[in-house]
């Protein structure tokens, strides 16, 4: 599956086309009509418009032109688009990567040091090509979800104390699929109050008793969604349940927060789902998400961040047969900072950077999704180090209170420590099928250089 980048225009303030300017935008005058209303129509728009998730609108020069020095700031420092993960560290090429190409960035910075002009009011610059702000994020790739599992309407208060729902939902599947990619949501104002919706499978076994069968998928506020790479299915049971593990933050938290109550408020996911035939048809392995944890770091067995302090946690986990990892996806609260991944190889000693998140933020959660050719993959033994990083501190942004002891909890005030993986579990036939591929590409790659 080729780059979200390339294959369409949608979401999260952005995917982002090369114009071609870069290094050389100082050396013409750049206007909003010529330049730079392209940039922010196709990255900014989607987020920053009327009914969406933005604290400000910048649908046309009038709106944009007030806040020019602030957008150099935050694009020149990678603050906007809301996608933390560091760049020339690890593996870059993901699916749905909302950040900027450094020629972009480069043609705002020097937009805004040349005054922010207009330009020649001939030119008509292209309109967003928008989503419903409502709508679901694979949509226009997919349509309509194949099935939306909905939760219980709760009426969530303007203030007061975390509230958290379980249930089970019945969605009625009469045979065996495969995901091709799914989705949860807040509908309409809910956004900055669901702080996370879990969703567990659960099944009947030969007793008739209920059993977890395995995760469905993670929400948290601000998640894109999930895409499962071709050749792999996530599997959705024949007359499963599903159990939710709603998560709800009176008054919200973000720039974005509504602060006032929110009546009637659902949760839903939406599933899409391959042919029914899929898994008989195709050479498929299985892949799942689940939660890993990070232990290293504790005290006396709990996560503890001192007043105006710092900690770090660390988990190892290895596999007893080879591996690709499809995502990664790091989770704490408003203490948390950074999180890094890492394969470390017992053979050698060496270690190797996968990704790394230096300015994490509670208020954008993201399953960073490796492209299927470029996904780390791991032998037997080999392990996963996996670190997050905690800054109890006034420097912290998102810090409600530095003065506080913050220990390991559920509550949005407490801290988490653990991150989302998405696995996929091979054979040694199919690993060894994997990195013949890549040394094929990459022997192409070098005999293509020497041209």
């Amino acid at each position: 599956m080729k780059n979200m980048r390339q294959t369409t225009t949608l979401l999260g303030g952005a995917i982002a086309l090369t114009i071609g300017l870069g290094a050389h935008a100082q050396d013409r005058e750049i206007t909003y009509n010529s330049d730079v209303a392209k940039i922010i129509n196709e990255n900014c728009v989607v987020c920053h418009r009327e009914g969406g998730v933005g604290p400000m609108q910048f649908e046309n020069y009038d709106q944009v032109r007030p806040w020019a020095p602030l957008i150099s700031y935050k694009v020149e420092n990678r603050e906007m688009p809301p996608y933390a993960y560091d760049q020339h560290i690890g593996i870059q090429e993901l699916e749905g990567d909302w950040r900027l190409e450094q020629e972009e960035i480069d043609t705002i910075v020097a937009w805004v040091q040349q005054g922010a002009p207009l330009g020649d009011t001939d030119i008509v610059p292209p309109a967003a090509d928008l989503p419903d702000a409502n709508g679901w994020t694979f949509e226009p790739m997919f349509g309509e979800p194949h099935m939306i599992i909905p939760s219980q309407a709760y009426d969530i208060p303007a203030n007061g104390n975390d509230l958290w729902s379980k249930e089970f939902v019945d969605p009625q599947l009469a045979e065996n699929r495969c995901i091709k990619a799914v989705q949860v949501k807040p509908r309409g104002d809910a956004k900055a109050v669901v702080h996370h919706a879990n969703s567990d499978v659960y099944v009947y076994d030969e007793e008739g008793e209920l059993q977890q069968y395995g995760q469905l998928t993670e929400y948290a506020m601000g998640k894109w969604g999930e895409l499962m790479p071709e050749g792999v299915c996530r599997t959705m049971p024949a007359n499963s349940l599903v159990r939710w593990d709603i998560h709800m933050f009176p008054g919200g938290v973000g720039a974005t927060a509504e602060g006032g109550m929110i009546k009637d408020n659902v949760v839903e996911i939406g599933l899409w789902f391959h042919d029914e035939d899929y898994e008989e048809t195709n050479d498929v392995y299985n892949q799942d998400l689940r939660l890993y944890p990070l232990r290293e770091g504790y005290e006396n067995g709990h996560l503890i961040v001192p007043p105006n302090g710092y900690a770090m946690t660390q988990g190892f986990h290895s596999f007893d047969h080879p591996v690709r990892i499809d995502s990664f996806q790091p989770h704490g609260h408003l203490r948390m900072n950074a999180a890094s991944l890492e394969k470390f190889d017992p053979k050698t000693g060496r270690t190797t950077s996968i990704s790394q998140i230096s300015n994490w933020s509670a208020t954008w959660h993201h399953s960073h999704i490796y492209e299927p050719d470029v996904a780390p993959l791991l032998a037997p033994g080999e392990v996963l180090v996996i670190k997050q990083w905690y800054d109890n501190t006034a420097d912290n942004p998102n810090n409600p209170d530095p003065d506080q002891w913050v220990y390991g909890g559920s509550r949005t005030g407490d801290e988490m420590s653990h991150a989302w993986i998405a696995v996929t579990h091979l054979d040694e036939e199919g690993y060894e099928q994997l990195l013949a591929e890549r040394r094929e590409a990459e022997q192409r790659s070098l005999a293509g250089s020497d041209d």
